[in-house]
């Protein structure tokens, strides 16, 4: 089968599975009551609204790509460690769960990875100028792998905090990897159905979770999001050895990645616990300067997607830079469009 036949099936039967799913999985978190009640400043809804939503998008996702995959060593850490966040997540959604006792069971997803061979082994070098082309990275490699996995799993669940925000930019985030791994010859071919998947099981989910959602993804989603991101990630953007392929990861997860690493110094200048929640993530600003939760998380897709695409663009060549160039400006110019337009409409 082609391999763009292959990735637009994954990407149907992902969507469908979730989209059927997810009325499914709403009955029964009613049932055994995991709902979100709005408890502080911080939640922006007003009424308890159901959780483990993940689960629709973990159906999707892991049936997909179990049908559409080569079950290689790497595409079983990445499922392996995928069960056992989404049973974190599960659990926390209906029990909370302390802190450390979630970062220690992400180190251990992390580390699962790690033993399947998904490992940042080199890095470009970012110093245009320097001698060396690459940095070997040696013993660090495991650390900082298992450092860019458990901080990209958490990321995604700190932006988690408008309807439809995390799912929108985790889709985005899937896309540009799904077409990097299309376009760029030497992609390994399973990260483009891994990244199919996920924006399919992503895209079946969201009908319930726009504004005003019907129900969240919680824990379970926003968790398994962020692990599958983080770690196809490693097999499909730091494999890359140009100079600006430093910057792909970064781009393509920059939304969940700067937000989080903001969040993290800001409260230690504060002299607050670096994992300790507050009100000024992204999206809490956005909504401070009087954008409605559809604008905020409208910029926040906009951002994501412009710098997809420029991430998109330094890792390709040709003609196609052009075009991805024009796409990204008139996506610029329609949301300031939609922003300042809402805005004048809420005077």
């Amino acid at each position: 089968m082609p391999m763009f036949a292959k990735v637009g099936i994954a990407v149907a039967v992902a969507l469908a599975l979730s989209l059927a799913a997810t009325p499914a999985v709403k009955r029964f978190a009613v049932r055994i009551g995991a709902m979100d009640v709005p408890k502080d400043s911080r939640r922006v809804h007003k009424s308890p609204i159901p959780r483990l939503g993940g689960l629709a998008i973990f159906t999707g996702f892991f049936l997909s790509v179990l049908v559409f995959a080569d079950i290689t060593l790497q595409v079983r850490g990445i499922l392996i460690g995928a069960i056992i966040i989404v049973v974190l997540g599960v659990i926390d959604d209906i029990i909370s769960i302390r802190a450390y006792i979630k970062l220690a069971v992400q180190i251990v997803a992390a580390i699962i990875a790690v033993f399947h061979g998904i490992v940042i082994e080199v890095f470009s070098n970012p110093i245009v100028f320097a001698e060396a082309d690459l940095w070997f990275l040696g013993f660090l490699s495991i650390p900082v792998t298992i450092l860019w996995i458990v901080g990209i799993t958490n990321s995604v669940n700190l932006i988690d905090g408008l309807d439809g925000l995390a799912v929108g930019v985790s889709t985005i985030s899937s896309v540009v990897m799904l077409v990097i791994a299309l376009m760029v010859p030497d992609a390994d071919p399973n990260v483009a159905i891994i990244m199919a998947a996920l924006a399919g099981a992503c895209i079946g989910f969201m009908p319930y979770n726009f504004n005003p959602a019907k129900i969240f993804m919680g824990d379970t989603g926003a968790l398994l999001l962020g692990y599958v991101l983080a770690t196809a990630s490693i097999i499909g953007l730091f494999k890359f050895y140009a100079i600006v392929s430093f910057a792909a990861p970064f781009l393509v997860l920059a939304v969940p990645f700067f937000d989080t690493s903001f969040a993290f110094f800001r409260r230690l200048l504060k002299g607050q616990n670096p994992m300790s929640p507050d009100r000024g993530h992204f999206h809490h600003r956005l909504l401070d300067m009087g954008l409605s939760q559809k604008q905020a998380v409208a910029v926040l897709y906009a951002v994501s997607g412009l710098l997809g695409l420029v991430a998109v663009v330094i890792t390709t060549r040709g003609e196609i830079r052009a075009l991805i160039l024009v796409v990204a400006v008139v996506i610029a110019a329609a949301i300031v469009f939609f922003v300042f337009k809402g805005k004048r409409n809420k005077k």
